[in-house]
């Protein structure tokens, strides 16, 4: 076990960013297909050939998911995986071809680093050049290149997030993982200790005090306070979390859908608040169909792999921008 969604048989990953431009994209391929769903609950969603998705549609099963920056530009970055899939023979087959099913879902990275660059279908083609079934890379990469977390009081006061994996096996050989791009407009909470690890951070004189109590705003706090329900009229709408989760279970199209919702419990748990007006939160949902499992455990235990993802994607990330990051904190 890799502690990745590559330990599903059947999953590869596969990043590609531009480091300068602070925009990337991450394509989770299942080449031999996988049961697909989705619940998409933020309030500011971009996504791709997510309708297919949904049970009472013809489509059963998807070839990839790609997770891209680059706002609704970055959607573009989904055509590379459907060409390089097209070109390996994968596919819905329509007999007089076979077509690549790809959803895809963006974040909003434009503000940090060139608004001019954006994921698109070369670089889409090149996260699948880069696939492997290994460790996967996380961190400052892939769609995770330019991800913050904390906007409240804008980009200034932010801090730098990155993209995610977590994975665990739950007994009889099933495996529930996750990857999770995030890009939060809230702040990043650790369950286990149900402290603030990253988020918007407080107006300090001097130098940073990395590790001072009066660190982090507390967006909550904020909110609910005269200048916080000021500043939420003027909030960036560049916000989303999005991510995919999978099992190697047999699962019906309805039954991967009820693990994709089961899941944002996880994103409620590590990312307060979620699911606002200015995020575009989406879960996808992947079951490659090996393993008998009851849904209701595997549900419990995909938002438990979720929100470790989210965990392991802010603690993954470096400072770039001006921005500090979790592993430079001494809470």
């Amino acid at each position: 076990m890799n502690n990745s969604i590559t330990d599903i048989k059947g999953i590869r990953v596969g990043h590609a960013q531009n480091d300068e431009a602070l925009t990337g994209c991450t394509v989770i391929l299942c080449e031999g297909g996988a049961v697909g769903g989705i619940d998409q609950r933020g309030g500011a969603p971009g996504t791709r050939e997510t309708d297919a998705l949904h049970p009472m549609h013809l489509v059963e099963k998807v070839h990839a998911i790609m997770l891209a920056g680059g706002s609704a530009f970055g959607l573009d970055a989904a055509s590379g995986a459907v060409k390089y899939l097209e070109e390996r023979g994968v596919g819905f087959d329509v007999r007089v071809a076979k077509v690549p099913i790809v959803p895809a879902a963006i974040l909003f990275d434009l503000g940090i680093g060139r608004a001019d660059v954006r994921p698109d279908a070369a670089m889409g083609y090149e996260s699948c050049l880069h696939a492997s079934d290994g460790v996967t890379v996380e961190g400052n990469v892939g769609a995770g290149c330019g991800a913050t977390v904390g906007k409240i009081f804008g980009i200034t006061q932010a801090m730098k997030s990155g993209i995610g994996t977590s994975s665990m096996e739950i007994g009889a050989g099933v495996i529930v993982a996750a990857i999770v791009a995030v890009n939060a407009f809230g702040d990043v909470i650790d369950p286990q200790t149900n402290q603030i690890i990253a988020g918007a951070r407080t107006i300090q004189k001097g130098p940073l005090r990395l590790g001072a109590a009066d660190y982090f705003a507390n967006t909550m706090d904020v909110m609910k306070g005269l200048v916080g329900r000021t500043i939420l009229g003027f909030a960036t709408r560049a916000n989303t979390v999005i991510g995919v989760v999978a099992t190697n279970a047999d699962f019906s199209k309805e039954q991967t859908n009820k693990v994709a919702q089961m899941a944002h419990d996880g994103l409620a748990r590590a990312i307060r608040p979620a699911h606002t007006m200015l995020d575009g939160d989406t879960i996808f949902a992947l079951a490659t169909g090996e393993k008998k499992a009851d849904v209701n455990i595997v549900g419990a235990y995909a938002a438990e792999v979720f929100a470790q993802a989210i965990v392991r994607a802010v603690k993954a990330a470096t400072p770039v921008a001006g921005l500090p990051c979790a592993s430079h904190l001494t809470l």
